[in-house]
């Protein structure tokens, strides 16, 4: 234990420069969310809980103009109904989209558990309503531009979809700079093609949205990085106005919106966990980076590596067999605060093709702000570790796992 911990001391000596920049976003974020808060006077009373119908939920309407101010956009749906950020992608999209529309991801294939949302025949899919879904596959870590303009100057393409975060692909999160990039060419080469991105684990990781440098639509889970550890559920879109009135649509009724929608325990916890979630966000980036320099210290492939630019909240290690990522996970399961004395083991769960093993002892079931990992037992072996609501903890589940590692 005493060599694990030098090992973690020469990584924190490391990431002193880095730290300092999360510290920077991490003010720069609170301002923001504090100054949305104060402009639409959020009040004690935005968090009485309603029932039936709830017509007039002061408490949500409020809630959603807040996160459309923290998103610079002109609207937002914010409800606990949206239960996690593969629905909040699934809802926007059949929103937004319309038999024999055309989508072209900038990023590749989306992540494991929307493969069957675009594609599969016969469950209501996408593909079901007649909509294509085509890919344009990154180049490294970079989206292909040249291929990107050539293909929207050859079709006639409704939505442009951006998946930020790495899914189980190796390689890094896009930084915002690169989601601008893309933004830029999509606006300048097709105007009438419109923006969406899946903003999943990248909230507040910069002191900028995707919906701020070009992004008609986002995403994402309230039990990620912005609940903050405290949001008990939920999911968000924010975006245009005319683009959130469609999607309000398919999160109740086209007849209705988000005109009703009650939650009986109030949105105080939606409130807090925003508020909190600038500086939890800056806790799990300390965490996840912590993890990666450590171990790449100790020479396992990581990605991100020292000095690269940060873009979500995730960190990924190649372990190199079924054997280490299993008692990676055990390890940082034997660390959490809830369920430690539970062994995780891989299991086949919804969503995957391959089996997944999962270590998740969180106050929130399967939030990923949280400290957690997983990953798909197949070649090249890669777990990838998530969140963590203080750098302490990192630090005590990292001591174990490197002991569990044989280091």
């Amino acid at each position: 234990m005493i060599s694990s911990r030098k090992e973690i001391n020469v990584a924190l000596e490391q990431l002193g420069a880095t730290y300092e920049n999360f510290d920077r976003n991490s003010i720069a974020n609170t301002k923001k969310v504090l100054d949305a808060f104060s402009a639409n006077g959020v009040a004690l009373r935005h968090f009485n809980g309603t029932n039936g119908y709830g017509n007039d939920d002061v408490g949500r309407d409020i809630l959603c103009k807040v996160y459309a101010q923290v998103f610079g956009t002109e609207a937002a749906i914010v409800s606990p109904l949206i239960t996690s950020g593969t629905h909040a992608i699934t809802v926007a999209l059949f929103g937004v989209l319309r038999p024999n529309d055309l989508v072209l991801s900038v990023t590749g294939q989306p992540y494991d558990t929307l493969q069957d949302t675009i594609y599969k025949e016969g469950i209501g899919s996408l593909a079901d309503f007649g909509v294509r879904f085509e890919c344009v596959d990154l180049v490294g870590n970079d989206i292909d531009l040249q291929a990107t303009k050539e293909y929207l100057q050859n079709n006639k393409v409704k939505l442009v979809y951006i998946q930020r975060s790495r899914g189980y692909a190796w390689r890094s999160a896009l930084s915002i700079a690169q989601i601008k990039e893309v933004c830029d060419l999509v606006h300048e080469v097709s105007p009438e093609t419109r923006i969406f991105c899946d903003n999943c684990y990248g909230e507040f990781v910069e002191d900028k949205e995707p919906t701020e440098v070009g992004a008609d639509l986002c995403a994402g889970s309230l039990i990620k990085n912005i609940g903050g550890g405290i949001a008990p559920t939920g999911g968000y879109v924010a975006g245009k106005a005319s683009l959130i009135d469609l999607v309000a649509g398919r999160v109740t009724s086209p007849s209705v919106g988000m005109e009703v929608g009650s939650y009986v325990s109030g949105y105080r916890l939606f409130y807090q966990g925003l508020f909190s979630a600038p500086h939890v966000v800056n806790q799990a980036l300390k965490v996840c980076t912590l993890f990666a320099t450590t171990l790449a210290n100790l020479g396992y492939d990581v990605l991100p590596k020292l000095g690269d630019n940060i873009g979500d909240i995730v960190c990924s290690i190649r372990l190199g067999s079924e054997e280490k990522i299993v008692n990676f996970c055990k390890a940082v399961q034997a660390s959490s605060p809830v369920d430690s004395f539970v062994s995780p083991e891989p299991w086949a769960m919804p969503g995957y093709n391959d089996p997944v093993i999962m270590a998740a002892g969180c106050f929130l079931q399967g939030a990923s702000i949280e400290l957690s990992c997983d990953g798909p037992i197949r070649a090249p072996y890669a777990v990838y570790l998530q969140g963590g609501l203080s750098l302490e903890h990192g630090i005590i589940a990292l001591e174990r796992v490197l002991d569990l590692l044989g280091h």
